[in-house]
């Protein structure tokens, strides 16, 4: 697989400092049921790469020592971590936010029948990925069959009273372009999936969070492939918005690898561009215990213009 991080690194894309550290992101492993061709961290059924429990406890530390308001919890699929229960347990019980960043189908497999009626339990928000109301976009993108089980799966949810407007049990669907181009507008599009889902198969969902793809890993491997990297980089270049700036979700949040390893975001950690904050090359959880991170610089290379096009994009959606 081709890489697109050396055509990446040379950038003049502006320069930009840490906020108040409010969110961990972490990835806790690379193992999911899925290989979807737009994931940016390659995972799939046979990847080993999982969080262990001893990183997994110094997550909680960091929890209690930082005041942490937000744990966010990606993969793979986030939900095979042997230890997932064990880290959304300790994080509920300390009032912190945790959302749990599902591709939906991992609901159905065998072995996680417990999964929906946790999730509620712990007041986990559930951000799943739906790549397309349409059959046919979903499959393409995920794989055979992927569309009729998240359609299940997201009616097993709202059975759990998930999506039906209550604060505390909130779902959210993720929207990614099935090819290089930008989302559309978020608020339009997001009326559309709740007016095709509700009248397709009666299923209710909270928010639509519409995200720009990177061109990095398995996406960035298909743009060069296709001889698309250069044209689909003028387009985020040329749709480049400096208003987006103040919100890029890097100035308040860490990204955790599961190694525990700190990025400033998900996709610099996919890129191995490792935290700027410490005099270490590769910063990990228990140098964070030390280090006030609030304006300290935030690594960057010509990626980051995927954030700032158009409406913007981050792990919640839209920026504007």
């Amino acid at each position: 697989m081709k890489d697109t991080k050396p055509l990446l690194l040379e950038t003049d894309f502006p320069a930009i400092n840490r906020s108040q550290l409010t969110t961990l992101q972490v990835n806790l492993g690379y193992l999911c049921n899925l290989s979807c061709t737009h994931c940016h961290v390659n995972a799939g059924p046979t990847r080993t790469e999982l969080m262990t429990r001893e990183i997994l406890e110094l997550i909680v530390e960091c929890i209690d020592a930082l005041n942490i308001q937000t744990l966010d919890l990606t993969g793979g699929a986030p939900e095979m971590n042997p230890h997932f229960r064990w880290l959304v347990s300790e994080a509920s019980k300390r009032g912190v936010e945790v959302i749990d960043r599902c591709n939906l189908t991992i609901l159905l497999e065998p072995g996680y029948e417990w999964l929906p009626s946790f999730l509620a339990e712990h007041n986990v928000e559930v951000v799943a990925s739906l790549p397309c109301y349409l059959e046919d976009n979903v499959d393409g993108q995920r794989g055979k069959g992927v569309y009729q089980k998240s359609v299940e799966a997201l009616k097993l949810l709202n059975e759990h009273g998930y999506g039906k407007g209550k604060d505390h049990l909130p779902l959210s669907l993720v929207y990614n372009p099935t090819g290089p181009f930008l989302p559309p507008p978020q608020q339009a599009l997001e009326h559309d999936y709740k007016r095709e889902l509700a009248e397709r198969f009666d299923i209710s969902f909270d928010n639509l969070y519409t995200i720009t793809n990177m061109p990095i890993s398995r996406f960035g491997a298909v743009l060069l492939a296709k001889d698309q990297f250069v044209d689909y980089m003028t387009l985020l270049r040329n749709n480049f918005s400096e208003a987006n700036l103040s919100n890029v979700m890097c100035k308040n949040l860490v990204s955790v690898d599961w190694q525990g390893y700190l990025y400033d975001c998900d996709f610099n950690q996919m890129l191995d561009m490792p935290l700027l904050a410490t005099d270490k090359e590769r910063p990990h959880l228990s140098d964070l215990l030390k280090n006030a991170l609030e304006g300290e610089s935030i690594k960057i290379a010509d990626h980051c213009y995927g954030c700032t096009a158009g409406q913007g994009s981050s792990c919640g959606g839209a920026l504007d």
